[in-house]
Order: structure tokens, then C-alpha cells, then sequence
């Protein structure tokens, strides 16, 4: 087997587990929410798979598509490569910036406070907003990755 072929196995098997893991939260956390007792093992089982799983999965992606474009020839430049990285930059610093502090801060509340308060429900609706936004960014990603569109040029 080529080393580009074990490199594509690697970069591809990360993006489903990185992808795979954080699509799940959503149904992770409708179902917590309806049973309030589970709620802060929930968010704190969700933070172990973004953190030991779904983000290592993410910090992989990097050097295996960069070592693939390589391989393959492709300057970093072209549309669909940039526009990916661009996109991985901000689903980076999105997530590292915000999304983790924000989960952080709603197993804190669930804790405390409870899914019933006030502040809770705000930081569940902003930590869900961001979620959204970084899976549809993801998903943007995976399509530049697989169709590689001409964007411009």
C-alpha cells in the first residue's frame, strides 16, 4: 500500500470520527435535557468525546491533508484547498475560543443551577447556535474535500 493511500485512510477515518462524534451531541443533549438528573453527566461525557476524541480527530486532519496535497502536488493555493483551510482556521478557533468555553460554562450551570434556570437555558441556546455553526461549517469543508469545485481561477 502506498504511503498516499495510507495517509488518505488516515485523513478520511478522521474526518468521520471528528465529524461523527460531534454530530451526535445534539441527540445527546435533547435527550439529556428531557431527563434533567442526567444532564450534567451528559455535558460532562460530551466534553470527554470533544476532547479526546472529536478534537484529536480534528488536529490530525491537518498534517495528513497537508502531506497528502504534497504528495499529490497540489499547491496549498488552490481555491478549494484555501477555502478549506480558511474554514478549518475558524471552525478552530471557533471551537477552541468559544465552543469549549461555553460548554465548559454549561456543565457549570447544569450543576449548579439547573437546565430549568434562566442562565442555563441561555448558555444551552448559545452553545447550541454554536454547534450548528461549526457542523455546517464541517460539513462545507467535507464537500470541498470530496467534490474539489473549481471556485475561482
Amino acid at each position: 500500500m502506498s504511503l498516499y493511500a495510507i495517509l488518505k485512510y488516515v485523513h478520511i477515518l478522521s474526518a468521520i470520527v471528528a465529524f461523527g462524534a460531534n454530530i451526535t451531541y445534539a441527540l445527546w443533549l435533547t435527550r439529556a435535557e428531557r431527563n434533567p438528573e442526567t444532564l450534567a453527566f451528559t455535558l460532562r461525557t460530551v466534553k470527554i468525546m470533544d476532547d479526546w476524541i472529536a478534537n484529536p480527530a480534528y488536529v490530525l486532519l491537518f498534517p495528513t491533508g497537508w502531506w497528502l496535497a504534497s504528495i499529490a502536488g497540489w499547491p496549498l493555493t488552490m481555491p478549494w484547498i484555501l477555502t478549506a483551510l480558511i474554514l478549518y482556521g475558524v471552525l478552530s478557533v471557533v471551537g477552541l475560543a468559544i465552543y469549549s468555553p461555553t460548554l465548559k460554562k454549561q456543565i457549570a450551570l447544569a450543576e449548579s443551577v439547573g437546565p430549568a434556570s434562566p442562565e442555563y437555558k441561555k448558555i444551552s441556546l448559545r452553545s447550541n447556535a454554536i454547534g450548528i455553526a461549526l457542523n455546517i461549517l464541517v460539513l462545507i469543508v467535507i464537500y470541498l474535500m470530496v467534490a474539489k469545485p473549481a471556485l475561482w481561477g
